[in-house]
């Protein structure tokens, strides 16, 4: 562990850390823009920061890290552009593999995808494979994904399995519709972060995030370093997390869990 990290880890020391985190990464064509660059080398820089993110992550024990990196809606993109990212999705997740088995990481994939070229999709399935027996951090990347179509699909299978008589109309509430989600078995994130200064969650976990806290930056995602993402875990660490109870009730559960 570096120099860095450890500053950071004793930094980040005094509270709890969100278990899952969410990134929306925003800001790779209007980095390479502002340096006269190619959108494609701004995407080939932010993969630099999701290694950071993914280590960093790691060694300070978060356990779930889930990036939206291409969604539905970027499917409208020029075709030069869509090219480049899958190809460069596909190359970034074969080399990154070893690493991640070494440092205990485990892959997961959400969205449709299906829809990805056959290429693509082959690396980022043997890396998931690959990285299947890891059980440290979860890394999720989000690849043709928005959550308009993942619970769309979700009451797709629900309405099936009523129809065929599974399940009642009565038996379908939250844990049902979450049990059909792309992240089930996951916890919701606590934290979801965005990065290049817009404030909108763009299709990016709407049922998942109720709850989580929201952090905006204005730095874009190729400058997005570990110091940043310390300072979103800190920013959380300051947050009260009340889920609809009062500020007494939140202080009296502390104090009863740090008494039990």
């Amino acid at each position: 562990m570096d120099i860095q990290t450890q500053s950071i880890i004793d930094r980040l020391s005094g509270a709890p850390l969100p278990r899952h985190i969410a990134i929306i990464m925003d800001g790779n064509g209007r980095w390479a823009k502002q340096r006269s660059l190619p959108r494609s080398a701004g995407h080939y820089e932010g993969v630099t920061s999701v290694r950071r993110a993914t280590e960093l992550c790691s060694d300070t024990g978060v356990g779930f890290l889930t990036l939206y990196a291409f969604s539905t809606e970027n499917w409208n993109r020029p075709q030069e552009e869509v090219d480049t990212l899958m190809t460069l999705i596909g190359m970034a997740i074969e080399r990154e593999t070893p690493d991640l088995v070494r440092n205990n990481v485990r892959l997961r994939l959400i969205g449709d995808i299906e829809r990805m070229p056959a290429d693509a999709r082959d690396r980022l399935e043997r890396c998931r494979q690959a990285t299947s027996h890891c059980s440290g951090l979860t890394l999720s990347l989000c690849l043709s994904y928005s959550s308009r179509w993942e619970i769309a699909e979700a009451a797709r299978r629900l309405a099936r399995l009523a129809a065929d008589g599974s399940i009642s109309a009565d038996e379908i509430g939250e844990e049902a519709v979450e049990a059909g989600l792309a992240t089930s078995g996951m916890p919701a994130p606590d934290l979801l972060i965005r990065t290049g200064g817009e404030k909108r969650l763009s299709n990016f976990l709407l049922w998942q995030a109720a709850y989580a806290e929201l952090y905006f930056t204005d730095t874009l995602w190729p400058d997005f370093g570990k110091e940043a993402l310390a300072d979103a875990m800190a920013d959380f660490q300051c947050r009260e997390r009340r889920f609809g109870r009062t500020s007494e009730q939140v202080e009296a559960d502390t104090a009863f869990q740090a008494d039990s």
